[in-house]
């Protein structure tokens, strides 16, 4: 029953979805999540990759190591200190395959997010985060709609898109505060550029000062 659904019991039954499968939009069905930490700081990333699915945990790879580097710089500490504290999750759940150009993952296709958005909904609706980290352009689109990665990356939004003016610790309205991140993975190549570079600096001193323990 719904008002009984524990975080655990969420992820089981993740864990035994199969409609992109049964639809034909994957070759096979296998799930990653994280361990049902109860946190109320939730990371949402695009799609596992080949390592992640290989390793049945979010975040193994090469990107992965990138973003527990820009964790590490906001406070997070290392990457097993940042898994116990942020719950890591992804648009879809299952590995999508490569892309098609030969260069990184493709990239979930309408059908599949739409497929996989109930598990979404259901792990924030269980969590009830004050703070979600949208990773890259995709989950970024998913909480504050179609927007370029430079006007959203180091600032912070309301749950409703608005962009938020940061006093001193954590604004008291527009809870979950929305934070996008660009993506980790070294086929994006937008963090080349000098000036995208200092908003994922700027992004990292706000998330240092939001997610700080509040004094007192």
């Amino acid at each position: 029953m719904p008002g009984r659904l524990t975080l655990g019991r969420l992820h089981q039954e993740i864990l035994g979805c199969r409609r992109c499968l049964e639809a034909g939009l994957l070759p096979r069905a296998v799930p990653i999540l994280p361990a049902p930490i109860p946190s109320r700081i939730v990371l949402v990333g695009q799609a596992p990759g080949r390592v992640e699915e290989d390793a049945g945990r979010p975040f193994s790879g090469r990107a992965g190591r990138q973003l527990f580097r820009w964790l590490a710089e906001a406070g997070f500490g290392d990457e097993e200190s940042a898994r116990r504290t942020v719950y890591l999750t992804s648009i879809t759940k299952c590995y999508p395959g490569p892309a098609l150009s030969g260069s990184g993952d493709r990239r979930p296709g309408p059908r599949e997010v739409e497929l996989c958005r109930g598990h979404l909904e259901q792990q924030l609706a269980l969590l009830r985060p004050w703070l979600i980290l949208a990773v890259g352009q995709m989950a970024a689109e998913r909480f504050l709609g179609p927007r370029a990665m430079h006007r959203t990356v180091g600032r912070v939004f309301s749950s409703s898109g608005v962009e938020l003016a940061l006093a001193q610790g954590r604004p008291a309205r527009g809870w979950p505060l929305v934070m996008p991140l660009p993506h980790p993975s070294g086929a994006s190549r937008w963090l080349n550029l000098a000036e995208h570079r200092g908003l994922l600096a700027q992004a990292l001193a706000v998330l240092r000062r939001l997610a700080a323990p509040d004094p007192g």
